[in-house]
């Protein structure tokens, strides 16, 4: 749970510096997002939480 939480932080720190670095892009992108079909997000997620995944695994393993 302890690596869990400190995930969450990290998603947190990087987002937070994505939008306070680059402030108009990330608006720019959101809106894009918020147009986009619900189908395609949800593959993006999909794709996204597996590449995660396998970074952590990874990382995990000493590769």
């Amino acid at each position: 749970m302890r690596d869990f939480s400190a995930a969450i932080g990290l998603v947190f720190a990087i987002e937070g510096m994505l939008l306070a670095g680059f402030t108009e892009t990330m608006r720019r992108r959101m809106e894009q997002a918020a147009k986009e079909k619900p189908a395609r997000l949800r593959w993006f997620g999909i794709a996204a939480a597996l590449v995660g995944v396998a970074i952590v695994w990874a990382a995990r393993r000493g590769v």
